[in-house]
């Protein structure tokens, strides 16, 4: 069960955020590991995924500050 105080699209943008962060994590191991030709499918979820979820995390508190107000 989720937790009362967090809205849904809150919880979304952090599991994107975090899914994005490995897949950040990811390529820097695999870079520094000596792989040249990275799966591309792993460069656009660190570059989309993260920023997505982020962006969902700022519109949700958004939101939440405004309905207090």
């Amino acid at each position: 069960m989720a937790a009362p105080g967090k809205p849904f699209l809150m919880r979304v943008g952090i599991g994107l955020f975090g899914l994005g962060m490995l897949a950040v994590l990811a390529v820097f191991i695999m870079f520094a590991a000596g792989l040249e030709n990275l799966p591309i499918w792993l460069s656009v979820a660190a570059g989309v995924i993260t920023p997505l979820g982020l962006l969902l995390g700022l519109i949700a508190l958004v939101i939440e500050a405004r309905a207090k107000n």
